[in-house]
């Protein structure tokens, strides 16, 4: 008996909730975003398989989405929807008596003790199928990395297992940026220092990376490098690490005193919603057409009052030295710690 993690992603999430509730659009490009008129600003949501071979994809403008995929159906994004099926499938994953640890509305991990993690696998999908009419797709790995990264092997509606014996063969090769916790800007720190790909980065001395990500990242850059992830699997409750709001707005915004009220606006808004304490505000400018930028700042001391974050918000966005017109705006409060 050996302990695996389990990782839970359902696929094509919002699209798929969608074609249940109309099962007419199954097999066609479907697409949620804005509320569904792509002839408005809005951003794909999600794009279904179907029409993720035109090559739409998440954040897309709704206008180019239409553009490359003219007989697309756009749905509008319909959050109570997608919150209820997301209950369901974890009330599902809960029958099975393992530890599960909520990652967010379509994914989760599960601590499995059980000699053939793949039949374990079989049965958790067949039950989420069952209970949801969703399919979903199970990594499996000795650790959460390892699990995280195998369902992107398995998909869609399928079942993989990614550990020590297959970790290089698979992933030696790919870019840094294949690894679960290296973005872009990280990448490409990286490539600058003559590493592109994870073997590189898993040959690397970690004394070396800590010079220059840190004493304590660059270690861990390496440590992912190799495979290595946490094993343990926590079944307490789901916390957002933040909280935002963004609003894209059909006329450009040219006279910056507006987007300063918009944005002092945004920023009360949040405020109404936060259930803990802030330690940062961060604000999105995305100008047009189409070129977005953030800049943030903390606080001198975690709060939920509104004045400081109003006050934050705004000095993020003097920091922003292009006054270009501006499409969409928003402020995101990042929470100083967990709740009480």
């Amino acid at each position: 008996m050996g302990r695996w993690v389990l990782h839970v992603d359902l696929d094509q999430f919002v699209a798929a909730v969608e074609v249940l509730r109309r099962p007419e659009l199954r097999g066609r490009p479907v697409v949620v975003g804005g509320d569904g008129d792509p002839t408005k600003r809005g951003v794909v949501s999600t794009a279904s398989y179907e029409a993720r071979e035109y090559g739409l994809h998440s954040g897309m403008p709704l206008r180019t989405a239409a553009r490359r995929c003219p007989e697309a159906v756009f749905l509008p994004v319909d959050r109570a929807a997608y919150e209820a099926a997301s209950a369901s499938v974890m009330a599902a994953l809960r029958e099975f008596g393992y530890v599960v640890q909520v990652l967010g509305a379509d994914e989760a991990f599960l601590a499995v003790d059980d000699a053939d993690p793949e039949a374990v696998a079989d049965r958790i999908r067949a039950r989420v199928r069952q209970a949801t009419g969703l399919a979903c797709t199970v990594g499996i790995g000795g650790n959460t990395l390892q699990a995280k990264l195998a369902t992107g092997f398995g998909k869609p509606d399928g079942v993989f297992r990614l550990t020590d014996a297959n970790w290089y063969p698979l992933l030696g090769d790919r870019p840094t940026d294949a690894l679960w916790g290296i973005g872009g800007k990280t990448a490409k720190r990286l490539a600058a220092h003559g590493i592109r790909t994870v073997r590189q980065l898993a040959d690397t001395a970690p004394d070396a990376l800590a010079a220059v990500f840190g004493p304590a990242t660059g270690p861990w850059l390496v440590s992912l490098a190799r495979g290595r992830g946490a094993s343990a699997v926590t079944d307490e409750p789901y916390q957002a690490r933040s909280a935002s709001r963004e609003v894209t707005y059909q006329r450009d915004l040219t006279d910056w005193s507006e987007v300063r009220r918009q944005v002092a606006e945004l920023a009360e808004h949040l405020v109404a919603e936060l259930d803990r304490p802030v330690g940062r505000v961060v604000v999105k400018v995305r100008y047009a057409p189409f070129t977005t930028h953030t800049h943030g700042v903390p606080l001198g001391e975690p709060t939920t009052l509104p004045e400081p974050v109003v006050a934050a918000a705004l000095a993020a966005l003097d920091r922003f030295t292009h006054r270009r017109p501006v499409r969409l705006l928003g402020v995101r409060a990042e929470y100083a710690g967990p709740a009480g």
